[in-house]
């Protein structure tokens, strides 16, 4: 079993605005695990689809609370993005490219494809009248072990 490195929790009202309060929060959390330029953008960006989804779609016009907990295990970082809106019917259904319940708003239907692609895993759990836990994982490989089998040493003459 591996062991719990670190561990952090949010919360904060379902507003718009804090979407890219969350957004930089986790960052600086998985920051520690000295992640890539491209890799810290894809923990951002799944992590601002998730929390969209939680205000837009799981509160509505409704005020709520957006729960995020973080983990880091080893080289994996989990985040877990919660909401006790009013939950996922079919999820199935919403996990499907370009499907929306809200299709006049910019960008409908990609949330959960852009977190599956940027991300290593993504599961989600829903109760109608409940609320939604989506869980995303990704796995941070040491940059300095790779760097140093990069690195190739060729003898001068």
């Amino acid at each position: 079993m591996n062991k719990l490195n670190n561990e952090m929790k949010l919360e904060f009202l379902s507003k718009s605005s804090n979407e890219a309060f969350a957004r930089i929060t986790v960052a600086a959390f998985a920051a520690q695990l000295d992640p890539t330029i491209e890799e810290l953008a894809d923990i951002k960006t799944a992590v601002s689809e998730a929390v969209t989804n939680a205000i837009i779609h799981g509160y509505e016009e409704k005020k709520g609370v957006v729960k995020i907990r973080g983990q880091i295990i080893g080289e994996e970082l989990i985040i877990e993005i919660a909401d006790n809106g009013k939950g996922i019917e079919d999820i199935e259904m919403a996990k499907q490219p370009l499907y929306t319940t809200k299709p006049n708003l910019e960008r409908s239907g990609m949330g959960f494809t852009i977190m599956e692609s940027f991300m290593d895993e993504v599961e989600i759990e829903s109760i109608l009248g409940i609320g939604t836990k989506v869980t995303m994982k990704k796995k941070i490989k040491s940059h300095t072990e790779e760097d140093e089998e990069n690195l190739q040493f060729t003898p001068s003459c």
